[in-house]
């Protein structure tokens, strides 16, 4: 029994291996041919149901085990799985290729009768017209072809991009002194100690690049000589910059390749560059409108970041002796006038965050909003830390999700929702599919048999994530192109991730999410309130950083030639945009993963854009919330019901619009941020 197979039950992840992909695909991809051989053929009845009952049966099936061969090489990365991975990849991508671009089916499609179909069934028909053009069904012989091609190598240069910077992270081990180790948390020390004595350094601390060791080493450790080790290692990963050592995972020329390939893809379509191919489906109308929201928005955030760089400097000469602070010592600076200014560290508030504690907070909260209940289930998974839960309405159930929080070797950084399956009144046996969701984050692990301690950053993410899943997984709608976050427009996807960020900011709730590792109480009001007086520390700063990113990535797919270097063009954006300035041997968009293997090319933006409509939408939970901060149950209910249950089945505008009753503004973020 091949279990990628299996499709009538959730994936047998503890059973899939290496040897499974090659055939299953076989299978798969035979299946899919003859859907497509059937559904093209001139007899067969330009039908919705009809097509969909052939052609998208198949095509979900070959989607769901290549999605699980694909999730596993995030998260349980081997040599075998990566060469097994690599191997299919060019056969996938060719077959849904020309599966996006075939003329014949794209015919069938223009020809269904659309008085014939239901709302959601139109918004799916009108999707996948576009998306016929957008893949390159009208283009003709030679470029047809050379399209095809370009979406081949692309792929693979995207897998190639992901696995140096996993491979890069990796491989980066220092062993540090216990003098060395000054100031760094006890809690990293001992998972660092312990790393270290499994590679035969007994009295040393094996420190890596992984977020849960690097971060809190640049904000706690004294040694500033330390620091500089990690961040001069870190922000060169993947390129010529690099240790001599690490030079074999440079990224440079595949990101080059990308970059032309792009450009090539968006002109073979009629484009002038991808910056325009890729706000076609989205909610902004033209790169030029997205690249003036971005520098208004930094001309706000300006006045703002100057301070808080003024702030530190001040401090740094002040309080620590430090008369030119380097790239490496702002953020222990920044964490030491955060301590002093508001008499707390993030270490302390991180006593009070125990993961089974969060999590139990955070499931009370989706309940009392969304009328939903979170309960245990069982489901196969492939690592030993990973759990899975349903969500009931009702005792009906509405979603089931995996839940995979800590960082290992072989696990690709960053934090992720992605769908399993979808729901959908599936046309083949007339069942309603309910969907399956992973929520994907890189904590720390609990050491000495004490559960995981999380920051409240580490809070933040888990919120954002789930989020992502309830937009997922509370879906009312039965059409499965539109289901869910299904067709919505990528620069609206991540409102329901950054609007559940805000919980973490209200007293009512963070008494549910909180109890302290040794004596269980939780968060003290007196520390709470630091925090609030803390929430917008460095904002400026922030929001600045968000826009160079956003802003590099729109002008590196509208005026850069592909043919040039890309970093004076990094640098240009540095100058207009931040007020403080990386080294010159910063190579953070050599490991920039969004743009170059994470499907957010041209599309950064998307969370300063989302940001605007999530900060608008929870400001309605604010005007009505109860005299005690309680939120309204009934406000949930109409933003549950106008936006997270009709997922893509309608512009995210018109779902924004009967949330809200008007158009986003601007005001909302601004007040959030202290920048107003």
């Amino acid at each position: 029994m091949n279990p990628l197979l299996c499709l009538d039950s959730l994936p047998l992840f503890d059973q899939i291996r290496p040897e499974h992909v090659a055939p299953a695909l076989d299978t798969l991809l035979a299946q899919a041919e003859a859907a497509l051989s059937r559904v093209t053929a001139p007899e067969f009845p330009a039908q919705w149901q009809a097509i969909a009952a052939t052609l998208d049966v198949a095509t979900e099936g070959l989607g769901r085990s290549w999605g699980a061969v694909s999730h596993l090489n995030s998260v349980a990365d081997s040599p075998e799985l990566r060469a097994a991975y690599n191997a299919a990849l060019p056969r996938v991508t060719e077959f849904w290729t020309r599966l996006g671009a075939d003329e014949r089916l794209y015919a069938k499609y223009k020809a269904i009768d659309v008085s014939t179909l239901n709302a959601e069934q139109r918004q799916a028909h009108r999707n996948a017209i576009r998306n016929f053009v957008l893949g390159g069904a009208e283009l003709q012989g030679a470029a047809r072809t050379r399209f095809a091609a370009i979406q081949e190598r692309q792929a693979e240069l995207g897998q190639k991009f992901s696995e140096n910077t996993l491979d890069a992270t990796d491989a980066f081990a220092y062993y540090a002194s216990a003098e060395e180790m000054a100031g760094v948390p006890a809690d990293v020390q001992q998972a660092a100690q312990t790393a270290a004595l499994a590679d035969g350094h007994a009295a040393q601390y094996k420190l890596s690049l992984k977020m849960p060791c690097y971060l809190p080493v640049m904000q706690f450790a004294h040694s500033s000589a330390l620091r500089a080790t990690l961040y001069r290692a870190y922000v060169t990963r993947c390129s010529e910059q690099a240790d001599e050592a690490m030079r074999k995972f440079d990224n440079t020329d595949i990101v080059r390749e990308i970059l032309a390939l792009r450009n090539e893809e968006a002109r073979l379509l009629g484009y002038a560059n991808f910056g325009q191919l890729s706000v076609v489906p989205k909610m902004a109308d033209s790169p030029e409108t997205v690249v003036r929201f971005l520098r208004d928005l930094a001309q706000k955030a300006r006045p703002f970041a100057e301070k808080d760089l003024a702030d530190l400097r001040t401090f740094a000469q002040d309080h620590l002796g430090l008369q030119d602070p380097q790239p490496w010592d702002w953020s222990y600076i920044g964490e030491k006038l955060k301590e002093a200014r508001y008499a707390f560290s993030e270490q302390e508030v991180k006593q009070y965050f125990t993961a089974p504690k969060v999590l139990a907070g955070l499931f009370k909260i989706v309940e009392t909003l969304f009328d939903v209940q979170i309960r245990a289930d069982s489901a196969p998974v492939w690592n030993s830390g990973v759990s899975f839960y349903r969500i009931e309405r009702n005792a009906q159930l509405v979603g089931q999700f995996y839940l995979d929080p800590t960082a290992r070797t072989g696990k690709r950084g960053g934090a992720w929702m992605d769908d399993v399956r979808a729901r959908w009144l599936r046309p083949d046996n007339g069942q309603l599919q309910t969907p399956v969701a992973h929520l994907v984050c890189n904590f720390a692990d609990g050491v000495d048999g004490k559960p995981a301690l999380l920051t409240h950053d580490d809070v933040t993410t888990l919120f954002h994530e789930f989020g992502h899943g309830l937009h997922h997984l509370l879906t009312q709608v039965n059409e499965r192109d539109v289901s869910g976050i299904s067709g919505v427009e990528w620069d609206a996807v991540e409102l329901p991730s950054q609007f559940m960020e805000n919980f973490c900011w209200e007293a009512k709730v963070l008494q549910h999410l909180t109890a302290h590792v040794d004596t269980g109480a939780p968060l003290p009001a007196a520390l709470f309130d630091k925090m609030i007086a803390a929430k917008n520390f460095q904002s400026g700063l922030q929001t600045l950083r968000q826009i160079e990113f956003a802003l590099f990535d729109m002008l590196l797919h509208t005026e850069h030639d592909p043919v040039q270097d890309f970093m004076p063009l990094l640098r240009q954006v540095r100058e207009e945009v931040a007020v403080l300035q990386a080294p010159a041997w910063s190579r953070t968009a050599h490991t920039f993963s969004h743009i170059f293997a994470g499907g957010y090319a041209a599309g950064y933006y998307s969370y300063k854009w989302a940001e605007v409509l999530s900060a608008d939408v929870y400001a309605a939970f604010e005007e009505s919330a109860s005299e005690d901060g309680s939120a309204s149950v009934e406000t949930g209910t109409r933003y549950r019901k106008s936006v997270l249950e009709v997922g893509g089945s309608r512009s995210a505008m018109e779902s924004f619009k009967e949330f809200r009753g008007r158009e986003p503004q601007l005001d909302a973020l601004l007040r959030h941020q202290g920048m107003s």
